[in-house]
């Protein structure tokens, strides 16, 4: 089944070529010019995934994602944006989108952008049935929480806290907070971190890491406590006390 997408563009030309592309790259697209249509068509039918303009009269593509994930909506979220400063990408992630494209953009990049996001929704394969154990032995039961530098995290329920206080985090904010804590101590460069976090290596030219963890530092740093995430200058970061 090919996944549906709903597409929100103001600009009549950039949404009529971007309709046809996707279209063209196997997806069901359904085309709206604003916010407020935007909303009521992924009230109507949810879509797999959203691309969403930034700039929209009226209600805007923010505003669109702060309504959807506000009501529990965490359908994946692609911002197209003619804004490049980095408070303007930290907006958009904090609005609760997963993923942005600067205007003018490659469709190309679009496309790999989407995949990734996808990639990361999709539901695991079905696990292989497991023998039943020896008579007198256990089967190991892994353990419940991920913890290290004073960070825990429950990755069934998708919570973390640092000590007794709870981290209210994007999804992609908990993956790469996941990533960090299950290899706390090891530096993990540039290309890891892309490979496993969006399927996708940006290139040395991208900012999207970086935005992403310096908005996850300003969840967890805490007054007179240490930083817990470190840059290791051209190499990538790591998750450590001190």
């Amino acid at each position: 089944m090919p996944h549906t997408l709903l597409l929100a563009e103001d600009d009549r030309a950039i949404r009529n070529a971007l309709e046809r592309a996707l279209t063209l790259e196997g997806y069901r697209v359904t085309a709206v010019a604003d916010g407020v249509e935007a909303l009521a068509q992924a009230h109507r039918s949810r879509p797999d995934v959203l691309v969403l303009d930034v700039m929209m009269p009226g209600i805007d593509g923010l505003q669109v994602c702060r309504v959807l994930r506000a009501e529990g909506d965490r359908t994946p979220v692609l911002m197209l944006t003619a804004l490049v400063e980095t408070a303007d990408r930290i907006a958009g992630l904090d609005a609760g989108a997963d993923d942005y494209v600067v205007k003018p953009f490659d469709v190309e990049e679009v496309f790999a952008r989407l995949r990734a996001l996808l990639r990361r929704v999709a539901p695991a394969p079905a696990p292989e049935p497991v023998p039943e154990p020896v008579a007198e032995t256990r089967p190991e039961i892994p353990g419940r929480f991920v913890e290290a530098a004073g960070l825990r995290m429950d990755p069934q329920a998708r919570r973390a806290w640092r000590g007794g206080r709870e981290l209210e985090l994007t999804r992609t904010e908990f993956e790469l907070l996941e990533l960090l804590i299950r290899h706390a101590g090891i530096v993990l460069d540039h290309s890891t971190i892309y490979d496993r976090i969006w399927g996708y290596d940006f290139g040395p030219g991208s900012k999207n890491l970086a935005v992403y963890v310096g908005y996850l530092r300003r969840k967890l740093d805490e007054p007179g406590a240490p930083q817990l995430i470190h840059t290791v200058r051209g190499v990538g970061y790591v998750l450590r006390e001190g």
